[in-house]
């Protein structure tokens, strides 16, 4: 590769860990094309690119980065699953692989600008997806609002039946 080649893709692997909000890293050693190709459909549906770079010339842009803690993760046949969108999604798929193909080794993460090592990856993967966390964290800000919303309807109801009982003695 050209030396203005080999510029252009470590512009492109700065560019991709910058914008991504998790990037995983793994030793695919052993996985056969097939399985390549199987882990590659499972994560372009979660909208996470998979893509096997040289590790000399990712580690120039590492260190570009100020991302020297991945560095030692860079050793061997090594992938990159980046995600754009939901950081959780590809440690899922990975974890889920690696268990099933027993093959697929996870190194290590950057996980919106942490570097992780891979026990901190399965840890994410068992993370509910980001629309539950919302609505997880939506329903804990609702349920007060609700119990004195509650509380409120309570108070109200009991002073309209104790009117309505005095009301009735008074009338009696």
């Amino acid at each position: 590769m050209a030396r203005p080649e080999k510029e252009a893709v470590v512009q492109e692997i700065k560019e991709k860990l910058q914008s991504a909000k998790s990037v995983i890293l793994t030793d695919y050693r052993g996985l056969n094309f097939e399985q390549i190709s199987e882990l590659r459909k499972s994560l372009r549906q979660q909208s996470v690119e998979y893509k096997i770079y040289k590790n000399t010339l990712a580690r120039i842009a590492v260190r570009e980065l100020e991302l020297t803690e991945l560095e030692p993760f860079l050793i061997g046949p090594t992938a990159m699953a980046l995600s754009f969108d939901d950081p959780v999604a590809p440690a899922k798929t990975l974890v889920d692989f690696a268990k099933k193909s027993k093959i697929l080794e996870l190194k290590g993460a950057v996980v919106e600008g942490v570097v992780v090592g891979p026990e901190r990856v399965k840890v994410l993967a068992e993370l509910p997806p980001r629309d539950t966390l919302i609505a997880m964290f939506m329903g804990g800000l609702q349920s007060p609002l609700y119990g004195l919303a509650g509380s409120l309807n309570a108070i109200t109801r009991g002073l309209a039946v104790a009117l309505n009982q005095v009301a009735q003695q008074k009338s009696a």
